[in-house]
């Protein structure tokens, strides 16, 4: 009862936050998002302090964008979209594919836009890989293909990307882009070739949050803006501004913390940080986790697009729909190395988890 809060963990965070609200007698509980950083097990019991609560007639907003925790915890569902109300109805009365109809006010089928791209050369190899766990990754990318990987934890999935991305030392192997060698050895030298990383940990990894939208959107391409030893501003304004009228990134503006911004919009703001760099290969690790059904549709479709334009994407995931509806290809890795290698026509969640788990190569 003395420990610092500093020293613990975000579930018993949360359970000091609760009891304090309880404590204050409180009637109404509001909780956003509550689950995004508890593992199973921490969920598990924040549920059962739910119901309790729920039992002694205190009444709980719990806000969330995972499907499954709706259906278990609550008792009636009301939908938003665009900051607007959109409908109110009993849980036990709906389903997931009538909610996801009234999040992106469409059928689930749609989330997911047809694509009219025409594979192209080969634009990235790279033979031979060695790094930390990864052993003897090869694998090619071709202009306007979305190269999926799928494995499980500990597969060595981000390990492999961002190696690419010049953030682990390469021990063995090679990478060639458009046919020329090429030597990584930072981030920095992985943008000049023309590789775009957006990460998992966006808030962590891809975006500067005490900074505006505007910093953040133009702050891997500031060369572009350079005026001697001055920025145009108003070249860099312009530029920030027309990709968030492009990408409809709900913002109060261009001067806003991006912290400000729902995941979604901040998602965005990464991806338009490339888009303004005009990277040739763009590295999407866990695109759509953390984002509601709506921005993800949105997600989905600016990959399209950037594939129709001849970008080549690499794309980790966990979501298995996700994985099937947007690759091309798709590579399968476990403990390190590349146990599978299916086009889409032939890969099912059957055959992808299959080699998710086969520990022997070939």
């Amino acid at each position: 009862s003395t420990a610092e809060m500093g020293t613990l963990s975000v579930a018993q965070q949360q359970m000091v936050e609760i009891i304090r609200a309880v404590s204050n007698n409180a009637q109404v509980l509001i909780m956003d998002e509550p689950t995004s950083a508890l593992n199973e097990e921490e969920t598990k019991n924040l549920f059962r302090i739910i119901r309790e609560l729920a039992a002694q007639k205190i009444a709980i907003i719990y806000i969330s964008h995972r499907m499954e925790e709706i259906f278990e915890i609550s008792d009636r569902v009301m939908v938003m979209r665009d900051g607007k109300y959109v409908d109110d109805l009993p849980t036990a009365q709906t389903t997931r594919e009538e909610l996801i109809r009234l999040m992106v006010g469409r059928d689930i089928g749609a989330m997911f836009p047809a694509r009219n791209v025409a594979i192209g050369e080969p634009l990235m190899k790279v033979e031979h890989l060695c790094v930390k766990k990864i052993q003897d990754v090869s694998f090619c990318l071709r202009e306007g293909e979305v190269l999926g990987i799928f494995g499980l934890m500990g597969a060595g999935r981000t390990e492999l990307v961002e190696s690419i991305f010049g953030v682990h030392k390469i021990t063995g192997g090679s990478i060639e882009i458009k046919g020329k060698p090429v030597a990584i050895h930072s981030p920095e030298e992985a943008i000049r070739a023309g590789i775009a990383y957006v990460p998992s940990e966006r808030k962590q990894d891809g975006l500067i949050l005490s900074h505006s939208v505007k910093n953040n959107m133009t702050l891997a391409n500031l060369r572009k803006y350079n005026r001697g030893y001055a920025i145009d501003s108003a070249a860099e304004t312009a530029a920030a501004r027309g990709w968030v009228d492009t990408l409809d990134i709900k913002t109060p503006g261009l001067g806003a913390a991006v912290d400000t911004l729902s995941g979604g919009n901040q998602q965005k703001v990464v991806i338009s940080k490339w888009i303004l760099r005009d990277c040739d290969v763009l590295i999407f690790d866990e695109p759509t986790r953390g984002i509601d059904v709506g921005a993800k549709s949105e997600i989905y479709k600016l990959m399209t697009q950037l594939a129709e334009e001849g970008k080549s994407i690499i794309m980790i995931s966990s979501d298995m729909p996700e994985l099937l509806r947007l690759s091309d290809r798709v590579i399968v890795m476990c403990e390190g190395h590349v146990t599978g290698e299916l086009d889409i026509s032939e890969a099912t969640q059957e055959t992808i988890m299959t080699y998710a788990t086969k520990r022997e190569v070939g």
